[in-house]
């Protein structure tokens, strides 16, 4: 198997494992325990808390100590067990400290999977731009393959989708020490504590513009946690109408949802012309229009007459995310020096993955058991949708008045450098 094919391996199966349970665990929550949406937005936090600390602590630990491509396989052999654990669980207190541990050992995979590419892609010295993306892109199908077969097996809503994550976790774990070996940087071992953990880069909130970017990060990465969190349980939740029940988009919710996923992979190529032709500010006020569109047309849906607003949604969602992600990531790596690049790019990813996330999993959990439940504990699904969709219009209005960038084509050329 050539290093591509064995790269390409690697990054399927490392997002299968998150979408054989991300979209959902809604499903399995709402529909075989009886503990609240509240207890729910505090499990969904869990991956934003350890995407506080891990991935630095991996950092340092497959920098200094141990190789990427063993630390990834003894991580993902790890969050394997937590994984079979889950379903033995009877209470929320004990579910979250076991997700959190699982997340605590998949979230920092994540970055150790990039560094085992760019590792192996530049130890065989070919074009890291050129190659990377379409090995990384196998990520998304494994995604999409996941949620195609929890939806097929019909373990949505059942404890199963744990145990098919954790298979898939073995078989990675196992995998990973096969894997070319990603030596201990000598470099590294020279540089400071603080300079490892990108403490430096947190001297960028002095900048009023960076900070008020980050803050915006923080913003958005809350809105992509509404959308993993209750996308699945919204569609099951429609099993409980006669007229309804019997639908394809009520029997297989995770494949029409997967739509989301399959539209990322198409505005990805899209990127370097709006970018070029917009600018940055306006590609990122394009996501967050986006995020308004998602989360309305959802409030306005039904899955027989009004399915292609559920179908619309979903293409939407690829340009919400990619968007904002892609040209954000760009942003930070154009807007800073060059010796604090990397650690600037870790603290966009603390604000969106980390607090963002937390933020947006504990308070939606808490604004829907207290405004959005009905009395006989049914879902509010339209006025849901709706808060929704005037937070990510606020958060929009917001940005484009106190966001300032005057768009310069150049800056993009300097990514290449």
């Amino acid at each position: 198997m050539s290093l591509k094919h064995r790269l390409i391996v690697m990054n399927f199966l490392q997002f299968y494992i998150w979408g054989s349970w991300l979209i959902t665990i809604g499903g399995y929550w709402f529909n075989n325990r009886e503990w609240s949406g509240t207890d729910f937005g505090v499990i969904f936090s869990t991956m934003g808390i350890a995407s506080l600390f891990m991935p630095a602590i991996a950092g340092i630990i497959a920098d200094r100590w141990v190789n990427a491509e063993k630390l990834l396989g003894i991580f993902h052999l790890a969050g394997a067990a937590m994984l079979f654990l889950l379903p033995q669980i009877n209470n929320p207190t004990d579910f979250f400290w076991v997700m959190l541990v699982n997340m605590m050992f998949y979230m920092p995979t994540i970055s150790l999977s990039i560094t085992v590419s760019y590792s192996v892609i530049n130890e065989a010295k070919l074009d890291l731009v050129k190659e990377y993306p379409p090995i990384r892109v196998w990520g998304t199908i494994g995604f999409i393959v996941a949620m195609w077969t929890i939806s097929l097996m019909k373990i949505e809503t059942s404890a199963f989708q744990f145990y098919v994550a954790a298979i898939a976790s073995i078989v990675l774990g196992l995998y990973a020490f096969t894997l070319p070996a990603c030596p201990v940087s000598r470099q590294t071992n020279k540089k400071s504590l603080v300079e490892n953990l990108g403490l430096r880069a947190f001297t960028l909130f002095k900048q009023p513009k960076m900070a008020m970017f980050f803050v915006f990060s923080m913003l958005l990465g809350a809105a992509l946690q509404l959308t993993n969190a209750y996308g699945d349980t919204f569609l099951h939740d429609f099993a409980k109408v006669d007229a309804y029940k019997d639908l394809l988009a009520i029997k297989y919710p995770a494949i029409i949802m997967s739509i989301s996923q399959m539209s990322e992979t198409l505005f990805i190529l899209t990127i370097p012309f709006f970018l070029r032709k917009f600018g940055i500010k306006k590609v990122m006020l394009f996501s967050m229009i986006a995020w308004v569109l998602r989360f309305g047309l959802l409030g306005f849906s039904n899955p027989a007459d009004g399915l292609w607003m559920i179908i619309l949604s979903c293409i939407v969602y690829g340009m919400a995310f990619d968007f904002f992600n892609i040209s954000g990531s760009l942003y930070v790596e154009t807007q800073t020096d060059h010796s604090i690049r990397a650690s600037a790019q870790g603290v966009f990813m603390m604000m969106t993955n980390g607090f963002g996330a937390i933020m947006g999993s504990w308070t939606s959990g808490v604004l829907i058991d207290t405004y959005f439940k009905a009395e006989n504990g049914n879902f509010q699904w339209q006025g849901i949708w709706f808060t929704f969709a005037a937070y990510a219009l606020v958060v929009a209005i917001l940005f484009a008045l106190f966001f300032k960038h005057k768009h310069n084509p150049a800056e993009l050329q300097t990514i290449n450098h």
